[in-house]
């Protein structure tokens, strides 16, 4: 947080902040009738189906300002949500966004997270439409709620899944996490010291990945580009093991994925090794990757392998043969959901 140029949040007040943190937001949305400035924002979504998700944020739980930037975390803030409307084969339109915050904070640290939040709302053509702000004495807490939108007859649940579907996920996974061992390592490394100079050359592609991720509005733009609709859809926050297991017991279904398929990248292989890792299990529950997780039919192999970022790692089985993972010596273990979980003790 800045320590220049320090100007007191209370100088403004709350009706102030709004204002000084909104007052040059413009609509780009025509669906926006109304944003930042009444008693509530005014949509017209007719005649499509109105999306809504909510995400909080808290500090020392989701994020650590010792290693975060306030400008990456508006931005991963923002995206996290607009991931959840892609991930109903939705187009994110609107957000509002409410802020508790300790004096310890000022002016310009929120204008630096309103910078980030801002840049993913133009990169995603979204409106900041309204929102809320108070004190906080634990820290800050971040609550965002997005408004997308989707035709009634292309929203994909995760319910959809049948028996022989393909699984396919987006990217690479296990960077995320990767980078987070990576940003927790060194903040034990120089706890307690003046200067502060950990080298991260050669693994900016983990430190992206945790403190700046994507949501994968192109992926969802090529699939409709191709005629494919996905039968269930989800995306990666809690970890690919969670995350499919979440679609395969909604669908009542069973899977069956193979370690030799899950896509991976370099540093993150050789981070995992540096750290004593299992590659496979880092991939499997980090969680934070933000890709997508869906299924398609049989029929549509040809196609969905054809696009560029998506790998076909499974398929679809019944439910009696439960969540299986096929290793690379052809053993097969049950999948367990063993994601990320901020209210496990």
């Amino acid at each position: 947080m800045q320590e220049r140029n320090r100007t007191e949040i209370s100088s403004l007040g709350e009706f102030g902040l709004i204002k000084h943190l909104t007052k040059d937001i413009e609509s780009i949305n025509p669906e926006t009738k109304y944003g930042v400035g009444d008693d509530a924002a005014v949509i017209d979504s007719t005649p499509l189906q109105t999306l809504i998700t909510t995400d909080m944020l808290m500090e020392g739980v989701h994020f650590d300002l010792v290693y975060t930037p306030l400008k990456h975390l508006g931005y991963k803030s923002a995206i996290v949500n607009f991931s959840d409307i892609y991930a109903m084969n939705g187009t994110p339109k609107q957000i509002t966004v409410s802020l508790a915050v300790s004096k310890r904070f000022c002016i310009e640290d929120l204008e630096q997270f309103y910078e980030g939040l801002r840049l993913a709302c133009q990169l995603h053509h979204v409106d900041i439409i309204g929102g809320d702000t108070t004190s906080s004495v634990t820290g800050l807490a971040i609550s965002i709620t997005c408004i997308g939108v989707a035709d009634k007859e292309q929203i994909v649940y995760r319910n959809g899944a049948k028996e022989t579907d393909l699984i396919c996920v987006t990217g690479d996974l296990g960077a995320a996490y990767m980078g987070l061992q990576l940003l927790e390592r060194e903040k034990a490394v120089f706890e307690g010291q003046n200067e502060v100079n950990p080298d991260f050359t050669g693994k900016e592609y983990l430190l992206e990945r945790q403190l700046k991720p994507e949501a994968r509005k192109d992926i969802v733009e090529k699939l409709r580009n191709e005629g494919i609709k996905p039968t269930a859809m989800i995306d990666i926050s809690d970890g690919l093991s969670s995350e499919l297991m979440h679609i395969c017991s909604q669908s009542h279904a069973g899977c069956r994925i193979y370690e030799d398929r899950l896509p991976i990248d370099y540093q993150t292989a050789v981070m995992a090794e540096e750290f004593n890792m299992n590659l496979s299990t880092c991939a499997l529950n980090g969680g934070e990757d933000y890709e997508l997780l869906f299924t398609v039919p049989l029929t549509e192999h040809e196609k969905v392998s054809a696009i560029k970022g998506v790998k076909v790692i499974g398929y679809i089985t019944k439910p009696e043969l439960g969540c299986a993972l096929i290793t690379r010596d052809n053993q097969e273990f049950e999948l367990k959901a063993q994601g990320w979980n901020p209210l496990k003790e």
